[in-house]
């Protein structure tokens, strides 16, 4: 038995599709503890607590010892695709009540798409918006005053009509919100007890259009989001009096529980955020500092690139056909999973997988819980990629059998052998997750061979060979907790938290001073929520985002910096990232001004105290490790393979594929011709051998 109260406990936990996974670190040994649960999608916070009582029982830990928990969490996210959202009400400025409506015009799907498009309603529906007699101009001053009287009768229709939240965003309230926080006062009066967002804090930027549609999905989201954060805190502090939770943002920070019920808008790529930012863990503590991170859980796979220990990051988050305003770590994700559902329509006979999945029920017929289809999962099954003998969360036995009768079907449809039909469908899903990679790669003006391949998630290291064979990117590395890295980032990364304002100028037109002193106000103003949490100042790290163009230009792209890159090269130091930055994207500059579009600064909590644990070394032998022995079915033909713990291997260790390294969260593949070496903080780098 651990003498847990001798010590604080931190616990990363990440809601998935299938799985959710918890990951308990000790602060002063860095010893980790791992445990994973099915998901329950109907009552998240019932997966996570069957996962705190898992973790802590298996473990001998009191759970009264966990002190902080991070959670990485797709309630968000999951509420605007099914559309379960609240009731909405809407308040604009006279004239722009159609502001949803008219949009940006954009119609997805190339030059036919208006064809097969149906454009989805807006969250705030036309009979619920409500227009203000009110009028700010662009530079924040009052031209026309707010009719309270005529704005309180039109707020009690909206009530009449049963809304759930109120969205307020009025023109030009970028430059100054004293409408929409006086419209805020007057509804709290005649809406008691619904929740209002207000654009000018939720999103102080120009474009308005883009403010209200933010602005709305704020408030689409923010009963649903907020009952779930407060049903999982009552739960946890009951377990565990004290517990401080926190909520992992899409751009990879930290939000605090209640900067999470208010602004649930910075949540939407909460869950697939958490895997990028444990790669970053792992990336500081390995060395590696340019990576592509690919996440494969039974669903989805996600990916997203890392330059010099820094996730890229967008100011863009969509979520089906929904765009919001929000930053968010640059993730780019497919339908393609262990559990994605392989098929030969009846009209082609062409072999398709995914994007249906067989979720966590029925799940893949391997798992022997009811399920048919045949699935990724089952071809590795048959492929002899994830063994027999496998034990998935460490009590989930696969079944051979019933994913060879499975995938039979296939190989039935198509007319071809077995394996050849196993092999089929993991090569087809390999593709569909190399072309993800090649969208936050290639496409973004990066050669992927400059860069390492960091895989995780339940199914990442199974495939992550292959990928690295299709991409050219060396090492392959699979950390010693993939299976559960979504939860290590959770557990590992920092609160955080900004603040923004458009300021157009050219920069012949401002000062280095006037720039400074408005990004050290905006500093201020981000540390508020840092400081209520308990960061003073002093501790807190603060980055500088200016948005930047080409004078004439829509579009614009964003330079960060820190305060002390702003003094020493100032503003002529951010053209020149923004003309290297241009350079990069389009493979040209202009001859223009450059101008000033929106200052924002972020603020960030110091990084937790989280070592990498210590492991034993050992000589090139990894045959303490050997447990046994298989036959993988790579490249159309039969090899005989090793099959090693994970947890055996020690630091210098060197696994000669064809091999499989098998371990509580997940299983690793090392192809023929290519060597895995254990290094010194545990990770499998898997190279070709020369």
């Amino acid at each position: 038995m651990n003498d847990s109260r001798s010590s604080r406990y931190r616990l990363g936990v990440d809601v998935g599709g299938t799985f959710t996974d918890l990951l308990l670190i000790d602060e002063s040994t860095g010893a980790t503890y791992s445990a994973k649960v099915p998901s329950t999608p109907e009552d998240s916070s019932l997966g996570v607590i069957n996962g705190i009582t898992k973790v802590c029982a298996e473990n001998g830990i009191d759970p009264a010892s966990i002190g902080h928990v991070m959670h990485g969490t797709t309630v968000a996210t999951n509420a605007v695709l099914t559309g379960s959202g609240a009731r909405v009400g809407l308040v604009t400025t006279k004239g722009y009540r159609q502001v949803l409506q008219i949009a940006r015009s954009y119609v997805p799907g190339g030059l036919g798409g208006w064809v097969i498009f149906n454009k989805r309603p807006p969250l705030a529906p036309l009979d619920l918006t409500i227009e203000a007699d009110e009028r700010m101009d662009a530079l924040g001053n009052p031209v026309e005053g707010l009719d309270e009287a005529s704005l309180r009768s039109r707020l009690a229709g909206l009530r009449d009509k049963g809304i759930e939240a109120l969205t307020v965003s009025l023109i030009n309230a970028y430059a100054s919100g004293a409408h929409e926080r006086r419209v805020r006062e007057i509804a709290s009066e005649v809406l008691p007890g619904i929740p209002v967002s207000i654009s000018s804090e939720v999103i102080p930027e120009m474009y308005e259009y883009e403010r209200t549609e933010t602005t709305v999905v704020n408030s689409y989201i923010r009963p649903v989001v907020s009952r779930y954060i407060e049903r999982l805190n009552k739960e946890l502090v009951a377990r565990m009096p004290g517990v401080e939770l926190h909520v992992l943002r899409s751009d990879g920070g930290l939000a605090t529980a209640s900067s999470a019920r208010s602004n649930p808008v910075n949540l939407l790529m909460s869950g697939p955020a958490g895997g990028v930012t444990g790669a970053q863990w792992i990336s500081r503590q390995s060395g590696f500092r340019n990576l592509l991170t690919f996440d494969m859980g039974g669903t989805s796979t996600d990916v997203a690139l890392i330059q010099d220990g820094i996730a890229q990051t967008r100011r863009e988050t969509r979520v089906a056909d929904v765009t919001v305003r929000a930053p968010s770590i640059d993730v780019r994700t497919v339908g393609a999973g262990g559990g994605s559902i392989a098929y030969v329509p009846e009209l082609t006979k062409a072999l398709r997988v995914g994007p249906q999945s067989a979720g966590a029920a029925p799940g893949p017929a391997a798992y022997g819980k009811g399920g048919d289809k045949p699935t990724v999962t089952d071809a590795n099954v048959v492929l002899g990629y994830l063994p027999s003998d496998s034990r998935l969360g460490g009590d989930m036995r696969i079944d051979r059998s019933l994913a060879e009768r499975a995938v039979q079907t296939i190989a039935d449809a198509l007319g071809k052998p077995l394996e050849e039909a196993a092999e089929g469908i993991v090569n087809i899903v390999n593709e569909n997750m190399f072309g993800a990679l090649r969208l936050v790669s290639i496409e973004q003006g990066y050669d992927p061979r400059d860069f390492a391949l960091v895989a995780f998630g339940g199914a990442g290291p199974l495939h992550a060979n292959a990928l690295g064979r299709l991409m050219g990117s060396w090492p392959v590395i699979i950390p010693p907790a993939p299976g559960v890295l979504c939860a290590y980032g959770d557990a590992t990364t920092r609160l955080r938290d900004e603040a923004s304002r458009t300021f157009i100028r050219r920069l012949g037109d401002t000062s280095d001073a006037e720039v400074l002193g408005m990004l050290d106000t905006l500093a201020t103003t981000a540390g508020k929520s840092l400081v209520a949490a308990g960061v003073p100042a002093r501790a807190q790290e603060t980055l500088f985002q200016i948005d930047l163009r080409y004078r004439g230009q829509g579009m614009h792209l964003t330079v960060v910096v820190d305060r002390r890159q702003f003094l020493e090269g100032g503003l002529k130091e951010i053209a020149r990232l923004f003309d290297e930055k241009h350079a990069q994207m389009f493979t040209f500059t202009l001859d223009a001004p450059h101008e000033l579009v929106n200052l924002r600064c972020v603020a960030q909590g110091p990084e937790p105290t989280v070592r990498a644990e210590s492991l034993p070394h050992g000589g090139d032998d990894p045959g303490a490790a050997e447990v046994g022995e298989t036959t993988l079915h790579v490249d159309g033909r039969d090899w005989s393979a090793k099959v090693f713990d994970r947890g055996r291997l020690a630091v210098g260790n060197q696994v000669v594929g064809p091999a499989v390294v098998m371990q509580m969260d997940t299983t690793t593949l090392i192809l023929p011709g290519h060597r895995g070496e254990v290094d010194a903080v545990g990770n499998l780098l898997i190279r070709p051998i020369p």
